[in-house]
């Protein structure tokens, strides 16, 4: 007989990301079947979508800093005793730190998650990511993750790789009305009857933006573009300067009637439904790429640079296009070859996108892949 889960994941925060998005996943799936859950952190968006009723939410501050990093070992180890806690799972390498020690000294097996591949430039960044590697069980995110850290860290260690999964009822053309689709269209000023092309993801240097605006610029000087609306969208989540310089740029091109910048999208789903082609334009490896994901659950078209976990999410000429990372000409080419292909072949590649998603990445197979390991260790 399987015996009763009770989890507890420590993480700093539950804004919206990948990492915080795989621990609410978890915590709704074991409550659905059955299993006790509690989250400890230090507050975040994500908590406001969460059942407390069914889920244990403990707000404690939850950080890197080193006085906290100590102190929360008790802190873990007071919860693992109070709630009887017979499995903890962590996915940042502060919180793994106090976890360690309060499963030691407890006894109870601990499950760590690389969700990234960390700065491990000095020894001292690699001791202190090894902690990742110290617990009873190591999941990595992609095949790209297992690589590194078997490429930058010396262990022998048995690695699960458990890709990361979505929420394909939430990512569904099913789940967006067409009056959500033009509203949306009103309200971001969007051309009727033009290509549009979106480039979701935060506004950080490494995502690609400026090169998705150098793309754009060069189809526009050369004609190329007369058909075509490119969106961007993405929380510039404190970096103000970087958002003014693609406004910059925007202007200096004379984009203005070409590309927008937008922001403040409360239903991600509707963006990629009123878009023809998305774009993942990443300058620096994707851990996993889940745009490329959102993109093939959503049916729509996927074109990204050929570096990370959009090289493993995307099945070339099938379900979507991969460009050579930091080339402008091989972007903006890729980007007039597609718009130039009959809606029939696209509708037939996010076809074949949403069927990738449901039999590898929903989030329904990567719950059921780690329950496995909490119940090969409990």
């Amino acid at each position: 007989m399987t015996k009763k889960i009770k989890l507890l994941q420590i993480i700093p925060r539950m804004d919206i990301g990948g990492a915080e998005t795989g621990c609410l996943h978890i915590a709704e799936y074991l409550a659905r079947i059955g299993h006790k859950s509690f989250i400890l952190t230090s507050g975040g968006n994500l908590l406001n979508l969460i059942d407390r009723n069914k889920i244990g939410i403990l707000n404690w501050p939850v950080s890197k800093n080193f006085f906290m990093i100590f102190f929360n070992i008790f802190v873990i180890l007071f919860l693992i005793l109070f709630k009887s806690i017979n499995i903890c799972h962590v996915r940042s390498r502060g919180p793994a730190w106090s976890a360690y020690f309060a499963c030691k000294l407890t006894n109870i097996p601990l499950v760590s998650t690389f969700h990234g591949t960390y700065n491990f430039k000095s020894n001292i960044k690699l001791f202190y990511n090894s902690v990742m590697l110290r617990t009873n069980h190591v999941i990595a995110g992609s095949d790209y993750i297992l690589n590194h850290i078997y490429k930058n860290y010396k262990t022998e260690k048995q690695i699960s790789v458990i890709k990361r999964g979505i929420d394909t009822n939430y990512f569904s053309n099913k789940n967006v009305s067409e009056t959500e689709e033009n509203k949306l269209k009103d309200f971001l000023q969007i051309p009727k009857d033009k290509f549009l092309i979106l480039l979701p993801g935060r506004l950080t240097y490494w995502k690609g933006q400026k090169l998705f605006i150098e793309a754009i610029n060069f189809l526009k000087t050369s004609n190329k573009f007369e058909n075509c609306f490119a969106l961007v969208i993405g929380s510039d989540q404190g970096r103000k300067k970087y958002r003014d310089e693609l406004i910059n740029m925007v202007n200096k091109y004379n984009l203005k009637n070409t590309l927008k910048i937008a922001h403040g999208i409360n239903k991600m789903p509707v963006a990629y439904s009123i878009s023809n082609l998305i774009v993942s334009s990443s300058i620096e490896p994707e851990a996993f790429g889940r745009v490329s994901v959102e993109a093939q659950s959503m049916e729509k078209p996927i074109l990204a640079s050929n570096l990370g976990g959009s090289t493993e999410t995307i099945i070339p000429e099938k379900t979507g296009w991969l460009f050579r990372s930091e080339s402008v000409s091989e972007l903006a080419n890729s980007i007039e070859m597609i718009t130039k292909l009959d809606k029939k072949v696209l509708d037939a590649i996010g076809r074949q996108g949403r069927k990738n998603v449901l039999e590898n990445y929903s989030k329904d197979r990567m719950c059921s892949k780690t329950l496995e390991i909490y119940n090969s260790l409990v």
